[in-house]
């Protein structure tokens, strides 16, 4: 299906808090937030998103009215993300999703297009110029997306290291720098990778072929593993819109 199947709603100028609305609820869509899941703390959440503590509050806010997610006072407090939104979040989801998504999906196929080739030079480039230290730090980041073991939290923190150790084995901050601007530019702001167990599972082979090529010093097949597997964000993102048209 192709984003013009989509039909868009009437479009109409929005508040800095419906946009922020709309970007959280498709963050929960694409899987960026699980359910069951504690958001980050509204500094580091506003930060990301580029708005005031003040919007993000109010959007929060709406969010909790809506059914997406439930906020907890106190010491150990935080915002959580709800399982199941009913039928009427669900249309709501529907909407948001689409308002995020479609304005901009063009630029969003190529910014998919691109990341895949940016990650496939970064891991042909490790796989040239690695060192004995960053073999020993790809071991050990392998070993801790393993042990994760699908879990939300542990998995994307490993897979962060991990792939922060093969943007190190380059030696290119340039590439690096690169690396996480596009994964923010494909990822609604967030500086991290959607999360489902069919994810990890998809991503553990893919890991163990790609650590396994760097160590061997064979540039082709790390790159190749790489340009198919930083498709798995893009599939998350394709699989949201998807799923508003069906």
């Amino acid at each position: 299906m192709s984003a013009r199947e989509v039909d868009l709603p009437p479009a109409r100028p929005r508040t800095s808090v419906e946009a922020v609305v709309d970007r959280l609820i498709t963050a929960i869509a694409v899987r960026d937030f699980a359910p069951g899941e504690r958001l980050p703390a509204q500094r580091e959440l506003a930060a990301l998103l580029g708005v005031s503590r003040p919007t993000l509050r109010a959007a929060l806010e709406e969010l909790a009215r809506s059914g997406f997610v439930a906020t907890r006072r106190g010491r150990a407090g935080g915002t959580w993300v709800l399982n199941g939104p009913d039928e009427a979040a669900r249309r709501a989801q529907a909407s948001a999703v689409t308002r995020t998504l479609l304005p901009s999906w063009s630029e969003l196929e190529e910014a998919f297009d691109l990341r895949r080739l940016v990650e496939a030079t970064i891991a042909r480039t490790a796989a040239q110029r690695h060192t004995a230290a960053d073999d020993e730090r790809l071991r050990v980041a392998l070993a801790a997306y393993r042990t994760a073991g699908g879990d939300a939290e542990a998995s994307r923190s490993t897979d962060a290291e991990l792939h922060a150790a093969l943007c190190a084995a380059a030696h290119n901050s340039q590439l690096t720098a690169l690396s996480r601007q596009l994964l923010a530019r494909v990822n609604l702001g967030l500086v991290w990778e959607p999360f489902t167990r069919a994810d990890y599972d998809r991503a553990l082979p893919q890991h163990v072929g790609l650590v396994e090529a760097v160590l061997a010093s064979d540039a082709e097949r790390a790159a190749a593993i790489a340009h198919e597997h930083f498709a798995i964000t893009e599939d998350r993102v394709r699989a949201a819109l998807h799923e508003v048209g069906s």
